[in-house]
This record gives structure tokens, C-alpha cells and sequence, in this order.
């Protein structure tokens, strides 16, 4: 059967609006599993609604509506088996405000409600980020497994106690008061970084990055930001601005990757880099500083090079080590080591690359394969390149990266 414009617009809309009218959903009905259902309800009805009625002005605040209204309807076809349903629809049915009368910032500031709510100090870290990259992106398990080398199942028991944490704790749904938000700032701040580099580089897919996820990571920072004007919150803002300003310039028109130093910098937009640059600035002499800061400010030294041979390796190489400093983990380490390569030459990079690649902690990770295959390419080592391009090539899942890798082996194959 052939679909027509309202179910593609359905279709569109599910993937845009379906995690926002979730966490409304969940504000009004006060249990995950309660709003997951009624959220799949209320497509279903647009599904067969909209197609002869046409979308009504305000979708999204209609999904919400349809969504309550069957969430009551089932708990009180329910109250017949289970005692004290039917008191609970009651208190839905009479706490909630008619569907038009919802504001749209309203139901978009649910969303920060419901990060709070995943990222409360009770729950384990692990837990919190698996939480909040599903209930409040969307993405799934498989996706989630991916951009943390996991397994799928570890991440589902992960979400399941979390879930059942928050039911058993009461733990309300809100944004906590300005006492209490600067200690659950950090949890915060984590998720929203790993939620906008799924979004500029996604783990999976045909598409290098997801859009979406990237503006509501970067809407959502703003919105914290204006809560309390922390210097990591504007060190990450920053980040995620300079980050953004590339985008258009890191595929080609037939959708091939483009790495940094090959990239059209006239196609960097220069607003968002003048507004990063400053809030790095800002995020400097306010302190205290962290790790978004200094990969913000790391950031700004690429985005304000006029090219990449100007680029100061030196000072990029330096704020590395302030990072590890900080925050030490193999990714960190990784790149810098390819800022050393860059600096001191491939030889050199290669050597802290093998380093990392002997302590096993990022064997699996295809860009650390990626890089090592880049230094001996350079090196001259053609097979010992193309063995590691093949190696990189067989961990990556995400289609760009992999026809990039693809490009390099049947390169060096043809040489």
C-alpha cells in the first residue's frame, strides 16, 4: 500500500517529536512503561485518524491529548482486576489540562524534567547514561551497546534498574531546586555530551550523524545554562558550537567523508564559531575548569586556524595533557597521541598509538586501528597499513566511516 503525504508526515514526526511527547507523557502519567504505551497508542490513532481528518495545527500537543486519554481509558478497563486504578485515572484525568491549552515550551522543557529524572544521584552512572540516551533520544539498546563497546543485553538490565530504581525510590520528576542542582550538574553534562556526539557522529547507520539529536543536545544545554550559569555548561555549549560549525563541511556532495585537515573551511560557519570561541573564553575565566572546557578550547584552536598547516599542535598537544591531567581513559590518551603524531611526527604518534593498542583496553575500537593504519601509511609501511585499515574496517558499523576505510584499503591494494 502505497503512503500517503499525512502517513509520511506521521512517519517524519515520529522520528522528530515521539521522545518529546514521551516525556510529557510521563510528567502527566507518572510511570515509563504507562507512557511508553500510551505514546505508541496515540500514534496509532493519528494513524488512522489524521489521514481523513488532515494534522491539526498543533501535532504534538494532539499526540499528548490522544496519548492521556488512552493511558486513562486502559487503566480503567484494568481497575476491574487491579484495586485502585480507577483512582488513579481519576487524578490523571483531573490534573490535566486540555490538549490546546499545552504550550509548546511547556512540553519541550519535559524533556529536561525527564533528564533529570534519569540522571538522579541514586541511580548508578552506567544506568543513568543507558537511561536517558533511550527513554529520552530514542536511541536503541543495539545503538547504545554500540557507542559504549557493550553487549545489547547488558544494556537492557541497565535500563530495567534503572526503571524499576526511580518506581521503587519515588524519585520525582523534575528539575531539582538551585541547591541541589550543582551537584547533579556533572550527570547532566555527561549525558548531554554523549547525546550530541551521537548526533554529530553517530555509531551506527547509513547517516554519519543524526541531526536531531544534535540540536536537541545543544537546546537542552542552552536551557541549562540559563538555570545556572556554570562554566563546564558553557564549556560544553562551546564545544557542541564549534563541533557544529564543520558539519557541512565534513562530506562531499556524493556523501564521502572528508577528514579535518581536507575540509573546505569556507564552509565553517563563522557565527558559531565566534560565539564557542567566546563562551571558551568565558568558561576560562569563570572556572572552575573541566573536561568540556578543555576540549572546547581544543576545539577553538582548530576553528580558528585559517588552515590546517597553521594549525598549533604545540598548544593542542599541551591541552591534552591537561585533559588526562583531569580526566584520564584510553580515548583521551588516543588522541593524544595523533596530536604528538601531528606535532613530533608519525613515528612518534605511532609509538604511543602501540602503546595503547598493547594495554588492550581499546582493541575493538576501530579508530584506534584507523590511526595506527594512518602513521605507518605514512610511514611507508604498506602492508602493515593495510593490514590495520582491514582491521579498523571490520569493527566499524557506521556507512560513511566504512566506505572511507574501504577507499584506503582498496588504495593501498592498487599500489
Amino acid at each position: 500500500m502505497s503512503s500517503t503525504p499525512q502517513k509520511t508526515a506521521i512517519e517524519d514526526l515520529y522520528r522528530q517529536e515521539s521522545r518529546r511527547v514521551f516525556a510529557t507523557l510521563l510528567r502527566l502519567l507518572g510511570d515509563f512503561q504507562l507512557a511508553e504505551e500510551a505514546l505508541q497508542e496515540a500514534f496509532i490513532a493519528a494513524l488512522k485518524q489524521w489521514p481523513s481528518d488532515g494534522v491539526p495545527a498543533n501535532p504534538r500537543a494532539w499526540l499528548v491529548s490522544a496519548g492521556r486519554f488512552k493511558a486513562i481509558d486502559a487503566l480503567r478497563r484494568q481497575s476491574r482486576f487491579i484495586k485502585g486504578l480507577d483512582d488513579i485515572a481519576d487524578s490523571i484525568d483531573a490534573a490535566t489540562p486540555d490538549y490546546a491549552g499545552l504550550a509548546d515550551d511547556e512540553i519541550g522543557d519535559d524533556r529536561l524534567r525527564l533528564i533529570f529524572t534519569c540522571c538522579h544521584p541514586a541511580l548508578s552512572e552506567d544506568s543513568r547514561v543507558a537511561l536517558t540516551l533511550r527513554e529520552v533520544c530514542g536511541l536503541t539498546t543495539e545503538e547504545i551497546a554500540s557507542a559504549f563497546l557493550c553487549k545489547p543485553s547488558t544494556i537492557a538490565q541497565r535500563i530495567v534498574r534503572a526503571k524499576a530504581k526511580i518506581r521503587a525510590a519515588h524519585i520525582p520528576y523534575q528539575v531539582p531546586g538551585a541547591k541541589e542542582l550543582h551537584g547533579r550538574l556533572n550527570g547532566v553534562l555527561q549525558v548531554l555530551y554523549l547525546l550530541y556526539n551521537e548526533g554529530y557522529s553517530a555509531s551506527a547507520g547509513d547517516s554519519l550523524g543524526r541531526m536531531d539529536l544534535a540540536v536537541e543536545a545543544m537546546r537542552l544545554t542552552e536551557l541549562l545554562l540559563q538555570l545556572q550559569p556554570h562554566a563546564e555548561t558553557m564549556g560544553l555549549l562551546a564545544l557542541m558550537l564549534l563541533q557544529e560549525s564543520r558539519r557541512d563541511a565534513r562530506c562531499s556532495e556524493d556523501g564521502e567523508l572528508i577528514l579535518l585537515p581536507d575540509q573546505d573551511r569556507s564552509l565553517w560557519k563563522q557565527d558559531d564559531i565566534r560565539r564557542g570561541a567566546s563562551l571558551v573564553r568565558g568558561a576560562l575565566l569563570r572556572g572552575p575548569v573541566g573536561v568540556y572546557t578543555i576540549q572546547a578550547a581544543i576545539a577553538a584552536v582548530h576553528a580558528e586556524s585559517p588552515n590546517a598547516a597553521a594549525t598549533d599542535w604545540a598548544e593542542i598537544v599541551g591541552l591534552y595533557d591537561v585533559l588526562m591531567g583531569l580526566s584520564p581513559s584510553p580515548i583521551i590518551a588516543l588522541n593524544r597521541a595523533v596530536a604528538l603524531g601531528m606535532r613530533d611526527g608519525p613515528a612518534v604518534g605511532l609509538l604511543h598509538v602501540d602503546g595503547i593498542l598493547r594495554s588492550g583496553e581499546l582493541h575493538s575500537y576501530h579508530l584506534l586501528h584507523a590511526a595506527r593504519a594512518d602513521f605507518l601509511r605514512q610511514l611507508g609501511e604498506r602492508d602493515a597499513a593495510l593490514a590495520a585499515y582491514k582491521q579498523a574496517l571490520g569493527l566499524v558499523e557506521q556507512t560513511t566511516a566504512r566506505r572511507f576505510l574501504a577507499g584506503r584499503v582498496a588504495e593501498l591494494e592498487s599500489a
